[in-house]
């Protein structure tokens, strides 16, 4: 039943190998669990209840993702989109969270009826290949960099933006040996080679001090939703500022899950020789209906994972790697102890590592053709330096069309890509 449903064998998969790439990609974004609470905390929403809504509307995103797209690409609470609700929405501008949330609610209104009408599906569609290639790319370095982050490697510098860490910390030591260990692995062909390097990286940490077994009992109830379920507040909904909120978080959240679903999809081979893959359609939908479920439970806007990758690094291919995610996320919410003992810089090897896989789309860049490598390459190397998807691909895009228009080339571009260029032009001057 289950070859039937995913075709395993049409995708050079198996079960194993589909289960060992979904506990992959649950262990490397679990600790969403414990930063979106933090974040949104923030705002002053209950950190409890936040808790229980990021778990449940990753469950229901991630099992659309899996049952509807079937795609090996996870859902869950975006970073930087919870840190625009909280900071900026909420601390800032001076709204509070119920402001914010009715705003994630409309986005995700808005976005069921952008995808219905296959306005979501042109956009992806109208990207060049060349910049698929380099979102691929760039998603890589930005990965890898978050992953170098979180273990302490590298830090921020007053003088220079970022520079070497202690490489002595514990942290640096524990992502250093996770390294080395899972990259032994994959040099070999071991099967489960980052998830080997998560679980030996934890158990240093355990003896390091830098982590701990969870100290209460391991089944748990999940914390009730009532304080964040259905909390909207639609006094400013016809607002100037209320505007502002809403189209910014659609231009993120917009870019960020394309982004990452060509990202990750070139990456898995799921592309085509135009650059389409299947059913993202299907995938665009699940975003946005994620979304809407997640206002409606309690958290900020639902996105496609990047950490995903490291999941069809280890052989995800079909929806059934993101079934065993959700699975996970359903544990989670009664086993959140011992989920939550894994410490980032377990992790951060992972999404090194990945990084490294997802470099390979870059030999596919026609480099000779400068009016098709600059703009691949302002793709690639804003997304870290920014450290953002979006950030990165309109870098990509407002150049692309700026060189093909002013030599000759403006037969190569297409009106939605004109129109996009525009659009992310206003964004940054207007």
């Amino acid at each position: 039943m289950i070859e039937k449903y995913f075709h395993l064998r049409a995708n050079n998969t198996n079960i194993r190998t589909e289960i060992i790439a979904g506990v992959t990609t649950f262990l490397t974004m679990a600790y969403i669990l414990v930063v979106n609470p933090s974040i949104l905390g923030k705002a002053g929403m209950d950190t409890s209840a936040v808790f229980t809504a990021t778990a449940i509307a990753s469950i229901i995103g991630t099992l659309i993702m899996a049952l509807y797209a079937k795609l090996p690409i996870a859902m869950a609470p975006g970073m930087g989109l919870n840190a625009f609700f909280a900071f900026t929405v909420v601390l800032a501008m001076g709204y509070t969270w119920e402001f914010a949330l009715t705003a994630v609610f409309l986005e995700g209104i808005l976005f069921i009826i952008l995808t219905f009408f296959n306005v979501r599906e042109l956009i992806v569609d109208a990207i060049p290949l060349s910049l698929k290639h380099a979102i691929s790319v760039g998603i890589g370095l930005f990965i890898a960099f978050i992953g170098l982050q979180s273990a302490g490697i590298i830090v921020h510098d007053n003088a220079t933006l970022v520079t070497l860490g202690n490489l002595g910390s514990p942290s640096a030591l524990i992502c250093l040996l996770g390294l080395v260990i899972s990259a032994i692995l994959l040099a070999l062909r071991v099967k489960g080679a980052l998830l080997i390097g998560i679980i030996s990286s934890t158990t240093l940490a355990i003896f390091m001090g830098n982590a701990s077994l969870p100290h209460t009992a391991l089944v748990q109830l999940p914390p009730s939703l009532s304080p964040t379920f259905l909390k909207f507040e639609w006094a400013h909904v016809l607002s100037v500022n209320m505007a502002i909120v809403l189209f910014t978080f659609l231009f993120v959240d917009l870019f960020d899950t394309i982004g990452t679903l060509v990202g990750v999809a070139s990456q898995a081979g799921l592309l085509d020789k135009k650059g389409r893959f299947p059913n993202v359609k299907k995938a665009l939908m699940a975003d946005a209906i994620s979304t809407t479920a997640g206002a409606m439970l309690g958290t900020s806007t639902i996105t496609a994972y990047i950490e995903s990758a490291a999941g069809v690094a280890e052989g995800g291919r079909t929806g059934l790697t993101t079934l065993v995610v959700a699975a996970l996320f359903v544990l989670s919410l009664f086993l959140s102890p011992l989920f939550l003992m894994v410490p980032a810089a377990a992790t951060a090897p992972v999404l090194i590592l990945v990084g490294t896989f997802m470099m390979e789309p870059v030999t596919k860049i026609p480099f000779s053709d400068y009016t098709e490598s600059i703009p691949a390459f302002l793709t690639i190397i804003m997304m870290p330096l920014t450290y953002s998807i979006a950030e990165g691909i309109a870098f990509g895009m407002i150049s692309y069309v700026i060189l093909k228009a002013l030599t000759g080339h403006h037969k190569e571009i297409t009106l939605v890509m004109y129109i996009l260029a525009a659009l992310f032009t206003l964004k940054f001057f207007v």
